[in-house]
């Protein structure tokens, strides 16, 4: 397995080792010991997937307070450009962003710590979408931030059509708008 250093280092994105031959493929996708072996001490409690078509944008999300989550994600089908922002209180990075190309192909995962909004875009019809989660869904403390507030300077690609989204993350505040994340 290796890591791959993000410009927030609590941000990481995590290769697996992938066994391919002609019959397919076999790759250990979560072993706890090795985890925490790169530095995430983290337990799952939940784990979620989502599938979306080509153009589709989900985000960017957050639970609050004591529902923050931190999430392992990954692609089983498809490809994503993946988005993690901070909105961490006081935090030198505040409002900076790491963005992750996870694929079915690279298989490549994205850890987003608590404290981070987190988004993606999706590129290809049909993508499978994992998470992993460390705290439970509350729908009462879901919160959002607008994937394209021009203070956040994410770079998403070029999706060649109209991006869909919620009606609810169309509605979402601005990075100004918001309350920081805190314990």
């Amino acid at each position: 397995m290796t890591i791959f250093p993000t410009e927030i280092p609590e941000v990481k994105v995590i290769c697996p080792r992938i066994f391919r031959d002609a019959r397919g493929y076999f790759c250990e996708t979560y072993n706890a010991k090795a985890y925490e072996a790169l530095g995430i001490n983290t337990h799952f409690v939940q784990d979620n997937e989502s599938l979306s078509m080509r153009g589709v944008i989900r985000g960017l999300h957050w639970q609050e307070g004591i529902h923050a989550q931190a999430k392992l994600v990954r692609v089983i089908r498809g490809a994503v450009w993946d988005v993690a922002v901070d909105i961490r209180k006081d935090s030198p990075t505040f409002g900076r962003s790491v963005t992750a190309l996870l694929s079915a192909e690279n298989g490549h995962q994205f850890f987003i710590p608590r404290g981070f909004a987190h988004g993606f875009a999706v590129l290809e019809d049909n993508t499978l979408f994992a998470y992993k989660c460390d705290n439970f869904y509350c729908p009462q403390a879901e919160r959002g931030l607008r994937f394209n507030d021009p203070a956040l300077q994410i770079q998403w690609p070029d999706l060649k059509i109209e991006p869909i989204l919620s009606d609810k993350d169309l509605k979402h505040p601005l990075l100004s708008e918001i309350t920081p994340w805190s314990l």
